[in-house]
């Protein structure tokens, strides 16, 4: 049995009206997106990507 979480759905209901407003045009969902960051007035953090780590078994994986 499979249950809709009310949250999840909203939030989705939510990204799929904007990305309808752009015409799911995802370099003009990308820009509205940071320009609405921009006018926020908030810092925004972006960490360093953290370095790919092999390990053996990821390397016997493949």
């Amino acid at each position: 049995m499979k249950t809709t979480d009310p949250i999840v759905a909203e939030v989705r209901a939510v990204r799929d009206q904007h990305a309808s407003a752009l015409a799911y045009d995802l370099k003009a969902i990308f820009r509205d997106i940071k320009a609405k960051q921009r006018a926020s007035g908030r810092e925004y953090v972006r960490y360093p990507a953290r370095p790919v780590v092999v390990t053996p078994a990821a390397v016997s994986n493949q």
